[in-house]
């Protein structure tokens, strides 16, 4: 069964100001940061030592915006992951984490 979280960036969060000055939306490495949080805190487990196999970003994350993360981790360690907002699937990746050093 996968794993889920929501997060939402505040509509004043200080990294929109200049993506894009009257068209802002969340930087991607913003967005990763955001999901690598919200992992570790449900699986209480560090991705400190993970590595980002692939990462595909669909559509603009804005400011204020609730971003469903789902995810599966297998017993290797590696994780796909994807998340949805209003308008849909806004990114999909895979991270390969260290599980020795993970745990």
């Amino acid at each position: 069964m996968p794993n889920q979280a929501e997060i939402c960036l505040a509509d004043d969060h200080p990294s929109s100001e200049g993506h894009f000055p009257g068209n802002p939306v969340i930087p991607g490495a913003v967005l990763l940061d955001e999901i690598f949080r919200a992992i570790e805190a449900v699986d209480r487990r560090s991705l400190a030592n993970c590595r980002i196999r692939s990462v595909k970003f669909l559509h603009p994350v804005r400011p204020g915006e609730r971003m469903l993360i789902v995810w599966n981790m297998d017993a290797n360690g590696s994780t796909e992951f994807r998340c949805q907002a209003q308008q849909g699937v806004v990114l999909l990746g895979m991270l390969e984490l260290n599980v020795e050093q993970g745990r």
